[in-house]
This record gives structure tokens, sequence and C-alpha cells, in this order.
């Protein structure tokens, strides 16, 4: 049986960990693959960008994704890139501590801040540097899809238009792995479901990095300001400091910028939090030289399925849990474990192999879509009024220690909700520091 050509959309963090699921042998049939002396899949990862994006902000691996990762071989690897975050600081516009929230550094319980936070460019070059130069893997940058078409109704190959190369490919699989616009998405199940699957938070966010200082510690802190605006900044382990803006309201310039390029969307932000006190000023400073600003729209994807024909959709592409989820990275990396695992299990059966790659991880997915009553809204508030109450509410909880029990509960993100099935993978080496 020739190879299975796979084209994978995206090299973010879900592509590359289905790449490298996909070009190990499965323990019970490495001997045949041996004797066979070719890789069962011929894996095509194509990326929009013109290199690896190594830009992004802090993202954090929880509970079965870090079983993926062990699975990998690169617990140790990752361990050593973490930005060694303390935990979650509440505060005032003079910068005292309201709420202090720790992380559990032992990762046995889920708080805010996972025991591995690392930045997402950091995770997503230990990822490429696992698969590029890999048996039967290969990278194309600075390409995208055109148009995709399925022969006999989805149940033969997909034909792939390159955008640049104009070049047409036929692939036994399409996994589109690019993100919660996934172009991907649109062209396979039309436009107009595309945007309807796409549900809104209400929600709007600015990511960029600000030179560090010497006063910036290793605490992730959140400031709220009236008007539903909320300021995070994050430690890394790169001498900056990483910036959350985010809005809380349903201002139809906040949807429209987001087409209009990144001056015109730092002119927006700036306008929204110019006089909103903290250490505004530093960072609206900062934003207007950062060249790894980015906004988007908070929302979730949610689809009745996730393939048509043999084209299927992986992390946030398909089923997007949101920034406020804390379990984006997770699902990625999950999501991608379980497809490599069906497709390597029926290879012959690529309609059995997609139908089980939804019914196992659907489960988990459904969890972690399930935020908190009320968000991003009811830890937004309107006034100064809402934000005192907010902020004594959650001084209360930090010093009673109600919230560490009940994250012990499982009240924090439910990232080891379900388990992982075993695929049989065959024995991966660990990788060091």
């Amino acid at each position: 049986m020739p190879p299975l050509r796979i084209l994978i959309v995206g090299s973010g963090i879900a592509g590359p960990t289905l790449a490298y699921f996909l070009s190990l042998p499965s323990s019970q049939n490495q001997q045949q693959q041996q004797q066979q002396q070719q890789p069962p899949f011929h894996i095509t990862i194509l990326e929009r960008a013109p290199n690896l994006r190594t830009g992004g902000q802090n993202v954090d691996v929880r509970g079965a994704g870090l079983e993926v990762i062990r699975k990998m071989g690169l617990e140790a690897k990752i361990r050593a890139s973490v930005t060694d975050e303390e935990g979650l600081l509440f505060v005032d516009t003079n910068n005292n501590i309201k709420a202090t929230f720790p992380a559990d550094k032992t990762g046995k319980t889920q708080t805010w801040s996972s025991d591995i936070e690392i930045l997402r460019g950091r995770l997503a070059e230990i990822l490429y540097g696992m698969t590029n130069g890999r048996e039967g893997v290969e990278y194309i940058f600075g390409e995208t899809i055109q148009a995709l078409e399925q022969e006999d109704g989805g149940e033969g190959k997909v034909k792939v238009r390159f955008a640049k190369a104009q070049e047409e490919r036929e692939f036994d699989v399409v996994v589109g792995a690019d993100g919660l616009g996934s172009r991907t998405r649109a062209l396979a199940f039309g436009e107009e479901e595309s945007r309807e699957w796409r549900k809104s938070l209400g929600m709007y966010t600015a990511f960029f990095a600000v030179p560090g200082v010497k006063t910036d510690d290793s605490w992730w802190r959140w400031y709220n300001a009236p008007g539903r605006r909320c300021v995070m900044t994050r430690p890394d382990n790169e001498g900056a400091l990483r910036c959350f803006l985010s809005v809380v309201k349903e201002d139809p310039r906040l949807l429209n910028v987001l087409h209009k390029g990144m001056s015109a969307q730092k002119e927006l932000m700036k306008e929204y939090f110019t006089g909103a006190g903290w250490e505004l000023e530093r960072i609206l400073k900062g934003m207007e030289d950062a060249e790894d600003f980015y906004m988007d729209q908070v929302a979730q994807v949610k689809m009745p399925t996730w393939s048509k024909g043999r084209v299927t959709l992986l992390g946030d592409a398909g089923y997007c849990a949101s920034l406020i989820s804390g379990m984006g990275t997770t699902l990625s990396l999950c999501g991608a474990y379980v497809l490599a695992g069906e497709l390597k299990s029926h290879p012959d059966d690529i309609p059995l192999a997609l139908a089980n790659y939804e019914n196992n991880l659907r489960p988990l997915v459904t969890t972690a879509q399930k935020l908190q009553p009320g968000a991003p809204w009811i830890v937004n508030p309107e006034t100064d009024w809402g934000i005192w109450f907010m902020n004594n509410v959650l001084g209360f909880v930090s010093w009673s220690g109600i919230m560490k029990v009940a994250m012990m509960f499982g009240a924090g993100p439910p990232a080891g909700a379900h388990k992982l099935e075993d695929y049989g993978f065959g024995e991966v080496p660990a990788v060091g520091g």
C-alpha cells in the first residue's frame, strides 16, 4: 500500500504535533513498516507565513495535554523553556494587590496559572524542530490553499490548488489546523456556515510585548478599568513583558477594525485605554513600537461535525474553546494525538478514522467549551463600584483558601476530565532541555 498523502494547513501547535505522531511507527506495525522501508504517510505542512511564526503570548499545557507532551518525549525540554510564572495577582490602579492566586507548581491542581506556562513561539519552535527534516514530512512556507475539490462526493481524493504556485495536488486527507479564522473551514463547509459556527463572546483583545524593566517580576497581573476594560501583563523569559488589552463591549468599531490593519487597531486601543490608570502610560507607549501586535475577537467555534468527506479540522479551526478557557493548547495537542492515532489505526478506512477522532475527542471539547457562568462579562465590571466589589470578593476568596479547595475539586480548567486512549505508538526517547 503506497503512503497516504496528508496535507496539514497550519504550522502552529496542532499541525506539527499531528505530523510528529503520524511519522512515528506504531508498535504493532513497526516491524512491517521496517520491511516496507517507507513511512506509511507522506505529510505536507502548508504555512501562510513566509517562515515559522515565533511570536505570540503565554500558553499553558495542562492535564491530558501534558500527557501528549510526555508521549513525545518533550517534557524536560518544554519545562526548561517555561516562563516561571508565580501565579495571578489582581491589582488596583495604584498597583495594590487585591487578591493573590499562586500557581500550583506540582501540577496536581489546575489553577489560573499552569505549572507549564511557555511562550507560544517557543513551543512552536520545539515542535517544528521535532518534525522538520523528519522522513515523510515536508514543510512549505509562504503558501496557502485557494480551492478544494473532493472526488466522488467526499469518498475519493481531495484536489487542492495552492494559491501562490497555482499548483494542483491530490491528497488522501486534508487537515485544517489554521486557527480560529480557518480558511480551510470556509472552503470545505462554506463561508456562511463557517461564520455562523464562530461564536463571539463579546470580547476583543490586543496582544503585544513591551520592553521589560527591573521592577517587573514573575507574576501575572490583572487590572480592571471602568467600561469593561481589562489590562493584563505576564512575565516571559526573554526580557519583555507580555501585554493584553481587552474590551468587553458590542462596539461595531471593534469588529470592523480587525480588517483595517495594525495601525488602525493600535489607534482604537489607544483611544480606549488612554487615561485608564495603572501602568497604561508605559504599556501604550510600548504598544506604539510593538511589531508583534495582534488583535482579534475572542470567540469559540462550535460545529455539528468537524469533518466533511476527507477534509477535517483540528484545534482552534474546528473547536476553539477561546483564550479565556485556558484549554486551547491542550485541546490542540490532544486533538492531534487522537487524530494521528485514528488515522494510523484505520489507514484503509478514512471515514471511520475521522468519525472515531470526533467521537473520542468530542467529550473533552464539550467540557472545555463550558465557560464559567457569566464569562467574560462577570470579571470585567462596568463601573468603579463593580470593580471594587469584584476585587473585594476575590480578596476574600484568596484569603480564605476557598478557591484552592474549589480548584482541588475541579473548579479550574478541565484538563484532566477525560483520559486519552493509548494508540500504541512506539517508544519515544526523551529530549532533554
